[in-house]
């Protein structure tokens, strides 16, 4: 009779349904697997190699405050890496570790010391990243997901309509953004850190009191230029309004050598596109301020001109900056 058969088998199972071979500690759960067994400060690295690459379930594990430094759980041999997805790293002692490739979806590594650490493709989706330290760890490429934990969690708080919990973890999603922002610039990794920049400005809006002024602009700056961190915005901006002053045109009427182009149900179709196109081509020479002279508004569509002249010299300005700012990172 072996151990298993002794003492029982833990109960955990994986996502595929497999279960572990462990040995029950009495808990109903193996050594790796119980969440009551205290792990603080024990030394697991060598251990804990040694059961992932002898074919142990890896996911689930309950390692918090462990010591894991140094510890290599890089798959080699494999295109992908050990699956410690629901793993529980709570201020575990990573630094130095090598995790290459490392499956780790809606884990926690919450206040885990990760310095020097390598993450290099790292697969966190909805793992838990609150007070994570990142100090020189390897970060390029990990993949973070459209959300994490703590926004998803927030957005269910507000469809409860408790605006307290809501709060909470919008302001923890923001702390996370900042962390991993802040680690990513160090690092040069520009294109992580405006994707981390721009997350951690709407979680700082969605905190804002609702109709706020503070809000409302927040969300006008987000609209338009993506917090600075999306030309393609301010591009998509400018066809609009271009298009709007148009029409609106095209509807009052402008004078192009003594004759009013306007739109007419006495025209026919072609003429009416004609006369579109015409007013769409002064509405381009008015947003880029060049100003010809051939076509000029008549009555309220002075006030459209003096409008989409303003804010197309603005915007214009705007996107040389947002365009640079990109580009030159």
């Amino acid at each position: 009779m072996n151990q298993t058969d002794k003492f029982g088998r833990c109960q955990f199972h994986a996502s595929d349904g497999t279960y572990c071979n462990e040995v029950d500690m009495g808990n109903g759960y193996c050594f790796w697997h119980d969440p009551n067994f205290d792990k603080t400060g024990m030394e697991l690295a060598d251990k804990l190699e040694r059961y992932a690459k002898s074919g142990g379930i890896t996911q689930g594990l309950q390692l918090k405050k462990a010591n894991l430094s140094g510890i290599n759980l890089v798959n080699r041999g494999s295109t992908a890496g050990f699956d410690f997805s629901g793993s529980d790293f709570y201020r575990a002692n990573l630094s130095g570790s090598h995790l290459f490739n490392i499956k780790l979806n809606n884990g926690s590594l919450m206040k885990a010391n990760l310095s020097d650490a390598n993450l290099h493709c790292a697969k966190l989706l909805g793992t838990n990243l609150l007070g994570v330290k990142l100090h020189n760890a390897k970060i390029d490429n990990i993949e973070l997901g459209k959300e994490l934990q703590q926004e998803v969690l927030a957005h269910k708080a507000e469809s409860k309509k408790d605006r307290t919990a809501a709060l909470d973890n919008f302001e923890q999603a923001e702390e996370i953004y900042r962390d991993v922002r802040k680690a990513a610039e160090n690092q040069g990794l520009f294109e992580l850190a405006g994707h981390c920049i721009h997350k951690e400005l709407t979680m700082r809006r969605k905190r804002m009191p609702l109709f706020s002024g503070r809000r409302i602009f927040s969300k006008i700056v987000d609209l338009f230029c993506g917090y600075g961190e999306r030309p393609l915005n301010v591009i998509l901006f400018s066809l609009g309004l271009i298009l709007a002053c148009a029409f609106l045109y095209f509807s009052l009427g402008v004078n192009f050598a003594g004759e009013v182009i306007q739109f007419s149900s006495a025209n026919s179709t072609s003429e009416n596109i004609n006369a579109f196109f015409s007013t769409l081509y002064f509405s381009v020479v008015t947003f880029t301020t060049l100003g010809y002279g051939d076509i000029t508004p008549l009555g309220l569509a002075r006030l459209v001109a003096a409008f989409e002249a303003f804010v197309g010299s603005f915007t214009i300005a705007l996107f040389v900056v947002v365009f640079v700012k990109k580009m030159t990172r």
